[in-house]
């Protein structure tokens, strides 16, 4: 759900420019040193770009600087590295300041300005999910001063620690109102908590969701990112850079607020398509004989 649509913007774009997409990712989010090994791979082989979303913020800086060192025009997708672009090196970025502001007011109003919540799923590796950390709690400090931040949990890509941090959050703070978590494993450790009785009544602002379901009573909204536009830039910053086309350096694309009722919307649909025809481009193809 968080990357399928970027895959199927960036192959639509890659088709439609005659370019070929090599996709490939580890098995796991937190196989870093998969992802590394991959990024060195591709570097050394016979490619002429690199779209990657890091798992860690600092183990990808040095594969990252070496891709670009040899060549490589390279699009860092989602969360930045701590390296500033460069004439090879483009960020596309979601914007994690408006998703925590998002996750903020949608907090807000659910609580009427009143009430304890927690925030799990804390990542200290991964740049975006600490912006948007502090943007949340920024937010409410400023804006929402009674809603008090009772628990804040570190989190990882592990659902049985997930699980179990879950359900010692929930039993510390019986009386919680809300909970939001930062990643969806997070949220499906909370989740799956509160489907075993844990807690009826409290509410699930959750992440980077992996579906667009809200089997779950306590599930009240998602914060998504507009993966989909990112794959499509990114290969147009690539293909551009191959050119010698001026491009931003940065770019940034700010997540949506789905619940229940805009789920199935076209606006929701269009951002999580799936789809790789194909789309549409400023340039005009002819194919001969």
């Amino acid at each position: 759900m968080l990357w399928e649509p970027e895959h199927g913007g960036a192959l639509g774009t890659a088709a439609a420019e005659g370019a070929h997409i090599y996709w490939n990712a580890p098995t796991r989010e937190d196989d870093i040193q998969g992802q590394i090994a991959m990024v060195e791979r591709v570097s050394r082989e016979d490619y002429q770009g690199l779209i990657l979303s890091p798992d860690h913020a600092l183990a990808l800086i040095t594969p990252v600087r070496r891709a670009v060192a040899r060549g490589l025009s390279t699009v860092i997708v989602g969360s930045p590295l701590e390296i500033p672009p460069s004439g090879r090196l483009h960020y596309i970025l979601n914007d994690e300041d408006a998703g925590g502001r998002m996750a903020a007011l949608r907090v807000a109003a659910l609580l009427h300005d009143r009430g304890t919540i927690a925030v799990i799923g804390i990542d200290p590796d991964i740049t975006g999910i600490m912006q948007r950390a502090r943007s949340l709690e920024q937010y409410l400090t400023e804006h929402s001063p009674n809603i008090r931040i009772v628990a804040n949990q570190m989190g990882s890509f592990n659902l049985p620690h997930e699980q179990q941090v879950a359900d010692e959050t929930l039993k510390a703070n019986p009386d919680l109102d809300a909970i939001v978590a930062l990643t969806w494993t997070s949220a499906h450790a909370v989740l799956s908590t509160t489907a075993s009785g844990a807690s009826k009544r409290v509410r699930v602002i959750a992440f980077d969701p992996d579906a667009l379901t809200f089997n779950s009573p306590n599930l009240d909204s998602l914060i998504v990112q507009d993966s989909r536009n990112m794959g499509v830039q990114a290969v147009r910053i690539i293909l551009a850079s191959l050119r010698g086309e001026p491009m931003p350096q940065e770019m940034k694309f700010e997540p949506v607020l789905i619940t229940r009722e805009n789920a199935n919307s076209a606006a929701t649909q269009k951002i999580t398509s799936m789809d790789w025809r194909p789309v549409q481009t400023r340039w005009k193809w002819s194919i001969g004989p």
